[in-house]
């Protein structure tokens, strides 16, 4: 939004209203809320259906740059509906490539390739899901963008490091391990809650929050399970605004999801030059080079997700010499204003 405003383009953001749109309103940016529910009933949509058709015939777009599934489907053949001459997407993780029954991942397939024939410019974070769009004949041209994040923002600050740790009483030579995403199952957190279990040296900081929109397992009884195991070793952080602060003062970034798109937590990690211990799932797999930058683990599985962890924490150096290679990787392939100006520049703006 920041890159095609800059570009002399006028840009509004519409969206399900919520806390985290006081920073665009802020910047000057008009955003528009609309009824959005996190659900697989079609009727559930309708409301908002019905309300993007309204706005986008009273506003009369030249761009539709649609996201996310469920919303990315319903703003297409609204756009589509109303005539706007141009509409894209970004696909930020197919729902068939997740775990879960045949017949959810073969309906996700199929609203993925009617949302496709709605698409004039379609574009995904990671290439593995570029080229699923083009096998599946959801689009024949799919582009990946990428993800990216300001290294201005992210980057190592070893006063930062030295203080905060303080704050939190620990030790500069002990191993802290964060993880930083929503707390459902899919994310992986009972997985890395175990495997710190067994990586005595090791302290886990968990920074996130369950969303009320958030379905699935209550995670409740694994945090108060490891709370009695690890007690000061593990610090639940809760939702936070300084995620920059945390990562630099921590020694190593895990994130053992079960599906992703292209993370940017992974990008935050990295940049801030410490090793990614991840699930060797799409995604994570173009960001972390396993035994370079960090550890790609099975996913759901526990034993080589706490060996990854434990040779870090043992290691010092090993982890120092991971985190720059990771940093390096990162500032070429995936900072902010990079993957900003290749969509702007596949948009047409």
């Amino acid at each position: 939004m920041r890159g095609a405003r800059a570009r002399g383009h006028e840009v509004v953001g519409i969206c399900a209203e919520g806390p985290l749109l006081d920073l665009p309103r802020a910047e000057g940016f008009r955003i528009i809320p609309v009824p959005m529910e996190r659900s697989l009933n079609p009727r559930a949509h309708l409301p908002a259906f019905r309300e993007l058709r309204r706005i986008l015939r009273e506003e009369r777009f030249d761009l539709v740059h649609a996201h996310m599934p469920i919303s990315g489907v319903l703003a297409r053949a609204a756009a589509r509906a109303e005539g706007v001459p141009r509409v894209a997407y970004t696909c930020h993780g197919f729902l068939f490539n997740q775990p879960g029954p045949l017949w959810r991942r073969g309906l996700s397939l199929g609203v993925e390739w009617i949302g496709g024939r709605m698409t004039d410019t379609f574009l995904t974070v990671s290439e593995e899901e570029a080229r699923d769009a083009r096998r599946l004949w959801i689009h024949r041209s799919a582009t990946a963008t990428r993800n990216g994040r300001d290294p201005a923002i992210f980057h190592p600050d070893a006063g930062v490091r030295a203080a905060l740790r303080a704050e939190m009483g620990v030790a500069e030579t002990a191993c802290v391990v964060i993880g930083i995403s929503r707390l459902v199952r899919h994310k992986g957190w009972p997985e890395l809650l175990q495997a710190v279990e067994r990586v005595p040296n090791a302290h886990l900081w968990v920074v996130g929050e369950r969303l009320a929109s958030d379905h699935g397992e209550d995670l409740s009884p694994h945090f108060a399970h490891a709370a009695e195991v690890l007690g000061p070793r593990l610090k639940m952080l809760g939702y936070r605004h300084d995620v920059p602060r945390w990562l630099q003062a921590a020694d190593v970034f895990a994130l053992p999801s079960h599906f992703e798109g292209l993370p940017m937590s992974v990008i935050e990690a990295m940049l801030t030059g410490l090793p990614v211990v991840a699930s060797d799932i799409s995604g994570c797999r173009e960001q972390v080079v396993t035994g370079e930058t960090g550890y790609l683990v099975p996913p759901m599985q526990v034993s080589g997700l706490a060996d990854a962890l434990a040779r870090l924490a043992d290691d010092p150096g090993l982890r120092h010499r991971m985190g720059a290679a990771g940093l390096a990787r990162a500032k070429s392939l995936f900072t902010e204003q990079v993957v900003v100006d290749r969509t702007l520049d596949l948009l047409g703006l």
